[in-house]
């Protein structure tokens, strides 16, 4: 049986990768989520999984939905552009 993954749901096991302007995509999710600090957004190339789990204790999320959050977040930001 194979399982589909609808659209805009993440699998558990799913990545994220940082794409585009961190820089602008972290202030947007600072001033989405007033909880997160510079501290907590701060990116390290190759290390996605600390900041997801960073954000992940700060909003007290699932990875699944910290994981939503950021691609949500990326792909707005990058309209906004």
């Amino acid at each position: 049986m194979e399982t589909k993954k609808k659209e805009n749901q993440t699998m558990p096991n799913e990545s994220f990768k940082v794409k585009g302007d961190w820089d602008k995509q972290s202030k947007a999710l600072k001033a989405k989520y007033p909880k997160l600090t510079s501290e907590d957004v701060k990116f390290e190339n190759g290390k996605e999984i600390d900041l997801i789990k960073r954000i992940e204790t700060k909003l007290d999320k699932k990875r699944n939905e910290v994981i939503d959050i950021l691609k949500t977040n990326q792909e707005t930001v990058a309209k906004a552009s």
